[in-house]
C-alpha cells in the first residue's frame, strides 16, 4: 500500500537541522513548502505537507538581533567617519545609510526563517503557568 504525500502524518518526516529550512525559506517539517507569503509575512500552512505556521512566533526577535549585530557597527562606521576623517554630513549619509538598509533589511527574513524554524524543531510553544506548582522542575516536561 503506497502512501500518497498529503497523508503523511508528522511522525513520517525525519527532523531537519532548523538552519537547513529557516535561513532559506522552507518549510520546518518537511524542507521543500514555502515559509514565507511575502518578504517577512508567513504563510498560513505548507503547501507540500499541511504543516500549520499557527505554532510559530517570532515577535521582534530577528529585529533585535539585526539591531544587535548590524545597527550597531554601521552606527560606529558613522560615528569613526565623522570624528577620525571628518566627513562632510552628506558624504557620511551617503555612505551610511545604504549600509545600515542593506545591513538591517536583507537579514530579517533569514532571521526569522531560523527563528520559526528553531521553534519548530524544539516544539516551542507560548508560555504557561503550570497548575501543578512545578515550575523550574522541569517535572511538567
Amino acid at each position: 500500500m503506497s502512501t500518497s504525500s498529503d497523508a503523511r502524518t508528522a511522525t513520517d518526516y525525519p527532523p531537519i537541522k532548523p538552519q537547513h529550512t529557516g535561513l532559506v525559506g522552507k518549510c520546518p517539517r518537511c524542507g521543500r513548502g514555502r515559509l514565507f507569503s511575502g518578504f517577512l509575512a508567513l504563510a498560513d500552512h505548507c503547501e507540500v505537507c499541511g504543516l500549520d505556521y499557527d505554532f510559530a512566533d517570532p515577535a521582534d526577535g530577528p529585529a533585535f538581533f539585526v539591531i544587535t549585530f548590524a545597527c550597531i557597527p554601521v552606527v560606529a562606521f558613522a560615528i569613526w567617519m565623522e570624528v577620525a576623517v571628518g566627513a562632510p554630513y552628506w558624504l557620511n549619509a551617503l555612505l551610511t545609510f545604504p549600509l545600515l538598509l542593506a545591513f538591517c533589511v536583507l537579514p530579517l527574513r533569514p532571521l526569522k526563517g531560523l527563528m520559526v524554524a528553531t521553534q519548530y524543531y524544539h516544539g516551542a510553544r507560548e508560555g504557561a503557568l503550570d497548575p501543578a506548582g512545578n515550575a523550574g522542575t522541569g517535572a511538567g516536561r
